[in-house]
């Protein structure tokens, strides 16, 4: 059974128990939450890591990263490095994108990590089709389930599946007309598959058969945003609006079925356009949780769209997002390495805290720990709680004659208002 099948028959999981220990409320709300739908717990049945999360209303927001292997670069153990490097930095999970020569040797490495992995299995798909078949739109149904059924059996945690793409859809795209038309890669393979073979997506037409191999696994299903804005331009578009719609419907399907799952949303939003993105997928699909890629606030900030990511990231989470997926500064530039990876979890990470303060909860109490930690000069606390270890801990290196990295040997001010308070 899944954890929702599970918590609709009223019991408490030992995962329900961790989330709940880690997000400071009570075993029965994370049950509840994981019954409606509101709360997910990405765990394979079929695999063991150590840290389990929730992700969903009422936790924290969570952080996603991204690696994976291609053909311009298929170097796992600098991929490797990067899982390694989201782990210590924070992140709650990662997926693997991998489209380079060893897939499934690149997915068994990442399954040995401690966090929460996904993937997208139309990769693989397209890329056995060009094998075997010369082209991917030669790629058959049954080839393309076939990939989702092995990834689910080796134990991917969640999925993201390009079912919210149907003829429809494109039909209203091409009439429309966008800037940016597709800038979603499982949605751009799809797209060509479809009009190649004049046939409906797959995913979208089957997606039953979708539902009955996730649910063997327990693998939570992530509705991938197929037509995602790609601008600024695009943003709530009509094409943008329908793929809601049908994530949706289909959201409703997985739920009926005991299924978890969470729907993924546009990169490029502007910021007076996230509020009503927000709404309308809390609104559209059922209040299950929403995985954010971006939001990017503004589309001209090549190598800073980690920066650009955040802010819409934090203005997102503080509208109700629930998993912001980083965003590195190669991103539109190239590939990452490990240390833009570091990066994007860290900025990311200040997103998210900035958004969950507003809950007052466990991020509010640590903000109000750092607070009392500076005005005492502790150190060793301060260094604790900033996402950044390293960088306090050099800031203090630096200036050891005095207990605040800013102040350096001038009198602090704090103790300067503490003699008029009384408090000195």
């Amino acid at each position: 059974m899944t954890q929702m099948i599970k918590a609709r028959a009223g019991k408490i999981t030992e995962e329900m128990e961790m989330v709940a220990l880690q997000e400071g409320v009570t075993p029965e709300f994370i049950r509840n939450g994981v019954a409606n739908g509101r709360i997910v717990i990405p765990k394979n049945k079929n695999r063991d890591h150590s840290q389990i999360c929730g992700i969903g209303g009422g936790l924290d927001i969570k952080i996603n990263g991204l690696m994976g292997t291609s053909s311009d670069r298929d170097d796992m153990e600098m991929e490797v490095k990067k899982i390694q490097a989201m782990e210590e930095e924070g992140a709650s999970a990662f997926m693997d994108l991998s489209m380079g020569e060893h897939i499934n040797e690149m997915r068994k490495l990442s399954l040995q990590s401690n966090i929460a992995v996904g993937c997208v299995p139309v990769y693989q798909a397209s890329v056995e089709a060009v094998e075997k078949r010369d082209l991917m739109v030669n790629m058959t149904s049954d080839d393309l389930f076939s990939v989702i059924e092995q990834q689910c059996e080796e134990g991917m945690d969640f999925m993201a599946v390009h079912s919210a793409l149907n003829m429809d859809l494109l039909k209203i795209l091409k009439k429309t007309g966008r800037v940016t038309d597709i800038v979603s890669r499982g949605g751009s393979l799809m797209t060509g598959w479809m009009f190649h073979n004049d046939k409906e997506n797959p995913l979208y037409a089957e997606f039953d058969r979708l539902l009955k191999i996730l649910k063997a696994t327990d693998t939570v299903l992530s509705i991938g945003d197929a037509i995602r804005p790609g601008s600024n331009a695009d943003s709530l578009d009509q094409s943008h609006l329908r793929g809601l719609m049908i994530a949706g419907e289909l959201t409703k399907r997985a739920l009926a079925a005991g299924v978890q799952v969470m729907v993924e949303g546009p990169g490029h939003v502007p910021l007076n356009h996230i509020p009503t993105a927000m709404l309308l997928q809390k609104r559209l699909c059922y209040n299950v949780p929403y995985y954010i890629l971006g939001f990017l606030a503004t589309d001209v900030a090549p190598g800073y769209d980690n920066i650009s990511g955040a802010i819409g990231g934090a203005f997102a989470g503080m509208h109700g997002a629930d998993f912001l997926c980083y965003l590195t500064p190669a991103e539109h530039l190239g590939l990452p390495n490990e240390e833009d990876v570091r990066i994007g979890v860290r900025t990311t990470k200040i997103a998210a805290q900035a958004a969950n303060v507003l809950k007052r909860g466990t991020a509010w109490n640590k903000d109000l720990a750092m607070a009392k930690a500076r005005v005492a000069r502790n150190q060793e606390d301060q260094i604790k709680l900033a996402i950044n270890q390293a960088n306090l801990t050099a800031a203090f290196a630096a200036s050891p004659s005095h207990g605040c990295a800013v102040c350096r040997d001038t009198r602090c001010p704090a103790d300067v208002a503490a003699e008029f308070f009384g408090l000195a």
